[in-house]
């Protein structure tokens, strides 16, 4: 589990064909601190596990499916990441519950500056759009941001702060950009239990879940 708060950016400095999936060696510093083999890390808002670390750089094998459903499969050695380790019960949440499990792609459609922030115009799948919430919560390449007040049939717009700009890749995206996007995880509970019924949602393990969080269907 991560907070989508990025703690840097790495350098992908090598890519090894391994079967059906790639071995990526990332290059970092501040999460470098701690990590373990077998640790939890975000790479582009993607839940991967370190296989091998070395002074400077961790190592992790991305399988096929993994490459198809994320940016990672496209990804070239050189290019910038966005890093988080994962969330411990001591951290500070300041951001939302991501998990690192990517729903889809989007497509940056446009990029316009507007006085202190940049407004990000995604376009995306219905099956994403229909996660979406205005206002609500949504990675892009595992970086926790808001939706806009509109959500649009084809995506949504979300707004840049030049903090973000400057730490985190989205401060060298362009129109045309590929990103990953994962939707708020209350939200995905929420559809689910909406899609049971009502006779299902009674027995439903998702019940006392959303129950916990103050929800329960009424009015």
């Amino acid at each position: 589990m991560f907070t989508g708060i990025v703690e840097e950016t790495g350098i992908v400095r090598e890519l090894r064909e391994e079967g059906a999936g790639k071995v990526l060696v990332v290059e970092a510093k501040l999460v470098m601190d701690e990590l373990a083999i077998g640790d939890s890390i975000s790479v582009a808002g993607v839940c991967q596990t370190v296989t091998r670390l070395e002074k400077n750089r961790f190592e992790f094998f991305a399988m096929g499916e993994t490459l198809r459903a994320t940016t990672l499969g496209q990804i070239n050695a050189g290019a910038t990441v966005n890093l988080e380790r994962a969330l411990t019960p001591s951290s500070r949440l300041g951001g939302h519950f991501v998990s690192g499990h990517v729903d889809g792609k989007a497509t940056i459609h446009s990029i316009s500056p507007e006085g202190e922030w940049s407004t990000f115009r995604l376009v995306m799948e219905s099956d994403l759009v229909e996660q979406l919430v205005p206002k609500g919560s949504i990675s892009v390449d595992g970086i926790s941001l808001t939706v806009g007040p509109e959500v649009m049939p084809d995506g949504c717009e979300i707004y840049i702060i030049p903090h973000t700009l400057e730490h985190t890749t989205l401060g060298k995206a362009k129109p045309g950009d590929r990103v990953n996007i994962e939707t708020d995880l209350l939200g995905k509970y929420v559809m689910r239990y909406l899609e049971e019924g009502e006779n299902s949602r009674k027995d439903s393990n998702l019940m006392g879940l959303l129950m916990s969080h103050g929800f329960t269907g009424k009015n």
